[in-house]
């Protein structure tokens, strides 16, 4: 924490810290003698460097990462060892991409922890006032974290969607059931891995920012994601069928599938419309965030 806190403070002290007069754009002098703006540039290199000495962020990561790779490779493992005393119905809708890429919906609630400490940590441990004193405006504060956060999953759990796809391949060959990234929709799929996990971040940042207790902001993001779809789930299916389908967590699962459920939305457009939701949720969070006090 020491290090993301200097970081802060680095950046404080580049934009002249708490200084009223014109702090929000020049900072004090630098070495050379010339002013120092506070740029997005700026911004997400200190956010950067803040996120990557959190220890929350490696445990996070790498939760999320043994579970997409270690438990999809031990359901493949127990649904090739069984496949023979499966059922006809069970056989003919085995899904060797889907089963390999099953550890993604446990991975999704370590990212959108992350998701949420990456802005309510700040609140917790009161480091967010030397931030914001770094840079008034706040909002290049609340981009910078998500732009940051979304490289750093993307790139990492869009490997581990891969990583999970190949280990349960590996296992469904020696039982004849494997298929390979050249399939039909095969690469959308886990590649969407990766894109499902990161939006899911996406929302837990703009809770945190929104709510700022990282207990709050979990609960929820827990709630809309795991509680809601149960609930949905038990109304008549006159309103469950309608409904259903445009939950962010049942619209974001649609680019997962390989072969596509006809009472979901099609991948895209559910990719679009959980996208849609963290975008909805970040621009509010922006809103708050310039207007109330720290």
């Amino acid at each position: 924490m020491t290090t993301a806190a200097g970081s802060a403070a680095g950046l404080s002290a580049g934009s002249g810290g708490a200084a009223p007069a014109g702090a929000s754009r020049r900072g004090s002098a630098n070495g050379a003698g010339g002013p120092i703006r506070v740029t997005q540039a700026r911004v997400i290199r200190s956010e950067w460097t803040k996120l990557l000495t959190l220890r929350s962020t490696l445990w996070s990561l790498l939760a999320a990462i043994v579970l997409t790779v270690g438990l999809g490779a031990l359901i493949c493992l127990a649904r090739g060892s069984n496949f023979d005393r499966e059922s006809p119905v069970e056989r003919l809708l085995f899904d060797p991409t889907a089963t390999s890429l099953v550890g993604l919906f446990l991975s999704q609630l370590a990212i959108g922890v992350l998701g949420v400490l990456v802005m309510s940590g700040e609140y917790a441990t009161g480091m967010v006032r030397s931030t914001f004193a770094a840079v008034p405006h706040r909002l290049p504060v609340l981009w910078a974290k998500a732009i940051v956060f979304s490289a750093v999953s993307f790139v990492l759990m869009t490997a581990a969607s891969l990583g999970a796809f190949l280990a349960g391949q590996a296992v469904f060959s020696h039982y004849g059931l494997g298929t390979s990234l050249g399939a039909h929709n095969v690469l959308r799929a886990v590649i969407g891995g990766g894109l499902y996990l990161t939006v899911i971040g996406l929302l837990g940042i703009g809770l945190g920012a929104l709510l700022r207790r990282t207990a709050v902001a979990i609960a929820v993001l827990f709630g809309v994601l795991l509680v809601l779809p149960i609930i949905v789930n038990f109304l008549p299916s006159s309103f469950k069928d309608p409904i259903q389908k445009y939950l962010p967590s049942s619209a974001g699962q649609s680019i997962l599938q390989v072969v596509h459920d006809p009472s979901s939305l099609s991948p895209w457009a559910g990719f679009a419309v959980m996208l849609a939701y963290a975008v909805v949720v970040l621009a509010v969070a922006a809103f708050f965030l310039v207007r109330r006090d720290v």
